[in-house]
């Protein structure tokens, strides 16, 4: 005979929808005792990675882009331009959502770094030995929509 937590398990291994349809709908009603609170609680932790993940990502975009920016400067486009825009507003609404993720953006700079170099010599053809070996932009420069590395760009491309 299954328990209700056994039940409850096994509904989050098989159709994890609606186990947390029914999770809410527990909260909801203050049914602390059914709750899969191993289950719960590993689903809120994940949540806290998939945060910190995604400002990883859009961070390594944003010096991805910067990088080609400075290091290709003839071949600098609307779309890099772009690209670097979306990245420093969603990097902002990430860090707005979530203002303790704030101090997290100085811990992966480095990291979001080491993505940044493979991401910009995967797409600029240029060694990774180009780009210096630490990150060349503070993280104050990196998230400033004033800052744009190299030589400055016509003003077409920046209007």
């Amino acid at each position: 005979m299954q328990t209700p937590q056994s039940k409850q398990t096994n509904l989050y291994e098989t159709d994890f929808y609606a186990w947390s349809q029914q999770q809410a709908d527990l909260l909801r009603h203050q049914q602390w005792h059914q709750l899969d609170l191993s289950n719960l609680i590993e689903e809120i932790e994940s949540l806290e990675r998939k945060e910190r993940q995604e400002l990883r990502n859009r961070l390594s975009i944003l010096i991805a882009h910067l990088l080609k920016w400075e290091y290709q400067p003839t071949k600098r486009s609307r779309s890099w331009l772009s690209t670097i825009r979306i990245q420093r507003l969603d990097t902002a609404e990430i860090v707005a959502e979530n203002p303790s993720l704030q101090s997290y953006l100085l811990e992966i700079v480095d990291k979001a770094y080491i993505k940044a170099i493979a991401l910009a010599a995967g797409e600029t053809n240029l060694p990774m030995k180009t780009f210096p070996q630490n990150c060349p932009y503070s993280l104050e420069n990196i998230l400033s929509d004033r800052f744009y590395p190299g030589e400055p760009s016509s003003d077409d491309l920046m209007s």
